[in-house]
């Protein structure tokens, strides 16, 4: 029986249209703050000033090669699954910049996928300002007949354009589970030209389902010792699993949550490498850190860069699975 035929003869359960619900809390909204720039104003300046000098320099990189390989053509909807072996590492914000990224550069529908149901923070970082439908109520009600226009009236639209589909209404509730997940995933890939996935971490059984059916993996790890052994010992993993197919689409993205990690980069970089993977490191920056929702225009000349670059490496490894 295929996909389709699931949903065909699933009874259809009217369900009624759930309530939006603010993504921040009112009380802490008015406390946020104004959002830091990445960048510090001395580092601006600087910026400002070589690229005077250098007037046919490539800001940002989203010009040059990276830029040009986001754009790429997909011959069909291709799904990027984004992990990590805990919390708190910025594996949401990852998604988040991931998503945003692909948005701004390419012409066709982009939706980034939320399937953490245990509080996740990727509406905020998106900057939602209110979700309502999720993937455990959209999936009751979906079905071979819905299009593209159909399908984006459950979905939040994002500020700046995209899409985004949350695992829930940020309450403690049921777990997302694998067959929600899947019949939610393989329903609207079709519709979108990548799909950004925000997994619950390892070694959750959604989380091991979205890496296993995704077209490219994104391993979230942070800059420490215990963060890097413990994503080293995940890349042994799969790079003993049968063929190279696993190992050879992932890519290891390396943060820094604060302005003065001890750990060498370097050493962190090349221990990571051994098993064959790309990494690449995210560096800090203080908009970041400062959680609530992303403003691309605020992120650091490196972050958008960085962004940039990773978004290019993941569709590419994402291209050459079928």
């Amino acid at each position: 029986m295929t996909h389709g035929d699931h949903l065909m003869r699933r009874p259809y359960v009217p369900l009624p249209a759930p309530e939006s619900v603010p993504t921040v809390d009112a009380r802490l909204a008015s406390a946020l703050g104004r959002p830091q720039h990445g960048d510090s104003a001395v580092r601006r300046v600087g910026q400002s000033l070589r690229g005077l000098a250098s007037p046919g320099t490539k800001e940002g990189g989203e010009q040059g090669r990276g830029g040009q390989e986001v754009r790429l053509p997909v011959p069909s909807g291709r799904v990027v699954a984004v992990t990590s072996i805990r919390g708190g590492v910025g594996k949401s914000t990852v998604a988040a910049l991931l998503g945003r990224t692909f948005t701004h550069h390419r012409p066709d529908p982009v939706l980034t996928l939320e399937a953490d149901a245990a509080l996740g923070t990727l509406a905020v970082r998106m900057g939602a300002p209110s979700v309502r439908w999720s993937c455990g109520e959209l999936a009751r009600i979906l079905t071979p007949r819905m299009d593209l226009n159909d399908i984006t009236g459950y979905l939040v639209p994002v500020t700046d354009g995209g899409w985004l589909l949350p695992a829930g209404q940020g309450r403690v509730g049921p777990p997302l589970d694998v067959p929600t997940y899947r019949t939610v995933s393989l329903a609207l890939r079709r519709h979108f030209a990548v799909t950004v996935v925000d997994c619950e971490t390892l070694p959750g059984e959604v989380a091991r389902t979205a890496m296993d059916t995704a077209h490219a993996r994104v391993i979230v790890a942070p800059r420490t010792a215990e963060g890097v052994g413990g994503t080293r010992v995940v890349l042994d993993w799969l790079g003993a699993l049968p063929g190279r197919r696993a190992i050879d689409s992932t890519v290891v993205v390396l943060t820094s949550n604060a302005p003065d990690m001890t750990l060498d980069l370097r050493t962190a970089v090349a221990h990571l490498r051994e098993p064959g993977v790309t990494v690449l490191p995210l560096p800090y920056d203080r908009h970041l850190a400062q959680g609530g929702p992303i403003h691309p225009a605020l992120l650091a000349r490196a972050t958008r860069d960085a962004a940039v670059e990773l978004a290019a490496e993941a569709l590419r490894r994402a291209l050459r699975t079928r």
